[in-house]
């Protein structure tokens, strides 16, 4: 679980660190894959790309595991099942980036940012595929819409111990969850045009969604700020690496960063608790 996070946290700090830099002193942004694969060019980057990698397909497990055994105990109704899952679905979309990663670490290609335009065209062919086509792209926005819901709500807090550390990058990790969010909305957009427009070329990955951020009005600003939430994404999962918890097992009473906000707006909040 922690290494998976880390390996995360570091996929977000190429991304967003070349985002910025793209808005800075302009040029264009990278999806995932092209950004990684800057990193072969360094003495460590194989390295990197390899430790990334593995990281990855450790998160891939750590949703796998987390969804069977229901270790954040979201129950069996449908609500439950539900949310497990998209732990499920989410496991296996980074063990894929993870599969791309090692592809570039070993010198060939990880896929670029045709890697979405390439899974449209294929639905695409089958039957009912412009129908397949829009139900991903709405799942992706809604997985857009649920991060910056779970940034804005701050449900991130749930599962996150109270330290000193964890509680001054708190607004940190808001800011990055709801520019995540965005990002992944601009994704699923992308998907849902491509579907009524019946034009894979339409739908696009990281890299599309944060051009098209650059071409707007101000977009060198806008890019800046949603890269420097990508930074902050970076430093969310950096922190669930290191604070996450368990309820099942560490027991519901753990004190999270939702418990002591709870307790602090009940008045409940004492110098043993803070």
């Amino acid at each position: 679980m922690r290494t998976g996070y880390f390996a995360r946290a570091a996929v977000y700090v190429v991304v967003g660190g070349l985002a910025l830099m793209a808005a800075v002193k302009g040029g264009e942004a990278q999806g995932t894959t092209d950004a990684l694969a800057d990193l072969r060019g360094q003495a460590w980057g194989v390295a990197a790309l390899w430790a990334i990698a593995v990281g990855l397909w450790a998160y891939l497990a750590w949703r796998l595991v987390d969804a069977w055994m229901d270790l954040e105990d979201y129950g069996t109704d449908a609500k439950g099942m539900i949310a497990r899952a998209g732990l499920v679905v989410t496991g296996l979309i980074h063990g894929a980036i993870g599969v791309s990663v090692a592809a570039t670490a070993m010198g060939g290609s990880g896929g670029g940012e045709g890697g979405t335009q390439s899974m449209t065209q294929k639905l695409m062919t089958m039957p009912f595929g412009p129908w397949l086509v829009g139900a991903v792209g709405l799942a992706t926005l809604g997985a857009g819409i649920y991060y910056m819901h779970k940034g804005w709500a701050e449900k991130y807090k749930e599962h996150i111990r109270v330290t000193p550390t964890a509680r001054k990058l708190d607004p940190v990790c808001k800011f990055g969850c709801i520019a995540q969010g965005v990002v992944i909305s601009l994704i699923g957009i992308s998907i849902i045009v491509a579907a009524m427009t019946t034009n894979p070329s339409e739908a696009g990955g990281v890299g599309d969604a944060l051009h098209q951020l650059r071409s707007m009005a101000y977009g060198r600003i806008l890019l800046g700020i949603v890269a420097l939430g990508l930074l902050a994404f970076a430093v969310e999962n950096a922190v669930e690496g290191w604070y996450r918890v368990l309820p099942r097992y560490e027991g519901k009473d753990v004190m999270t960063l939702a418990r002591r906000a709870k307790l602090k707006a009940e008045g409940k909040l004492n110098e043993a608790t803070a």
